[in-house]
């Protein structure tokens, strides 16, 4: 059983000198920690020097104490540091650098081999398990599920002593946060098209894109969203809402680099005009017509530019930009990048007026 033995920090009863002063904290991290922690401008200051000092002691021991050294943390206003440890011989040491000594059972080691056997699971027995860590405050791994039964058969699967590892339920469920940028690939079930342009419909981030991509309530993955209205043929133009993302003004550029999107004001007929796609990438050429229809397939498509930028499958509902004017999204076309051929695209002001979207710019 964990002995604990809590008590402030005292920076004066450290026998070695003490670290740097802490450096001047920018304005806008303390006016970021003052509204996200609730804290004062003077709590804020402080709070960063008890940090300071803390993470130099914390340095300092994780040397000193090797292989008996259990991790260490902060209580919730980060004027107490704890450092635990194997050996209670080394409450002495801990407490000349300032800090409080809590005596454990198992050292940090000891708990990354046990994480690093939850990480070699199969990808099967992972499968049930939102996320697994080192908690250091209670000398354990903790498996964070939504189901007991899946968190326990992790650790089995991983053959880890039980008594390490606390299975907690959780309603937890991490994704990645992916930024939306215009260009960049997405996928519905086993098709991929490509992002338009970044939009909020109120406090919903997400992106437009092609109709033909999909239907309202289909679901995409990387990023993970729903369409939330499609229309095609007649139209070819959609949103899909991509709530947890970052929608970003940026539709992705020659190389890779990103141009910044300012507006959509519509250019004239001969101005030169770029795509971006996940297929072919960027591509430029002219605007030739506005409000042309094109009979698909599937039905005719009307008031679609028309263009002498390429592009290929996979690229459709990706961005067309002209300087920094955000243009429309890909619908459809003829030929390809390699002998060269025509594409439209729907206009993204009737996008943005179909939905109630607003235009994400920089």
């Amino acid at each position: 059983m964990a002995l604990y033995l809590v008590a402030t920090v005292s920076p004066a009863v450290a026998t070695t000198a003490p670290p740097a002063p802490a450096p001047q904290p920018p304005a806008a991290m303390l006016e970021a920690l003052q509204r996200d922690l609730g804290l004062t401008a003077e709590q804020a200051v402080q709070r960063l020097a008890n940090e300071h000092r803390a993470a130099a002691s914390e340095s300092a021991l994780t040397r000193e104490l090797g292989a008996k050294y259990g991790g260490a943390w902060l209580n919730g206003d980060a004027s107490q540091l704890s450092v635990a440890t194997t050996d209670a011989s080394a409450a002495a040491a801990i407490k000349a650098k300032g800090a409080q000594p809590v005596v454990v059972s198992r050292s940090l080691a000891d708990l990354e081999a046990v994480k690093a056997k939850l990480d070699g699971a199969s990808a099967e027995a992972k499968a049930g398990a939102s996320l697994w860590y080192v908690d250091v405050t209670t000398n354990s791994v903790v498996i964070l599920t939504g189901d007991q039964a899946a968190g326990e058969a992790l650790a089995a699967a991983a053959g880890v002593d039980k008594g390490v590892v606390k299975v907690t339920l959780s309603a937890e469920k991490p994704e990645p946060f992916i930024d939306i940028i215009g260009g960049n690939a997405y996928y519905i079930g086993g098709s991929r098209c490509s992002i338009g342009f970044s939009v909020w419909r109120g406090s919903t981030p997400g992106f437009v894109t092609a109709g033909h991509c999909g239907r309202a309530g289909n679901a995409t993955t990387s990023p993970s969203g729903t369409f939330q209205g499609s229309s095609f043929p007649g139209n070819d133009y959609a949103w899909v809402a991509t709530p947890g993302h970052t929608p970003r003004p940026w539709v992705r550029g020659s190389g890779g680099a990103n141009v910044v999107v300012r507006g959509s004001t519509q250019a004239s007929v001969g101005s030169s005009i770029c795509r971006s796609g996940s297929t072919t990438g960027w591509r430029c050429g002219t605007i030739q017509q506005h409000n042309a229809s094109v009979t698909y397939a599937q039905g005719t498509v009307s008031g679609l530019t028309r263009t002498s930028a390429c592009a290929q499958p996979g690229d459709s509902g990706g961005s067309f930009i002209s300087g920094n004017q955000a243009q429309g999204v890909t619908s459809g076309g003829s030929g390809n990048c390699s002998i060269g051929g025509t594409t439209y695209h729907q206009p993204v002001n009737e996008i943005l007026s179909a939905y109630g979207l607003t235009l994400v710019t920089g």
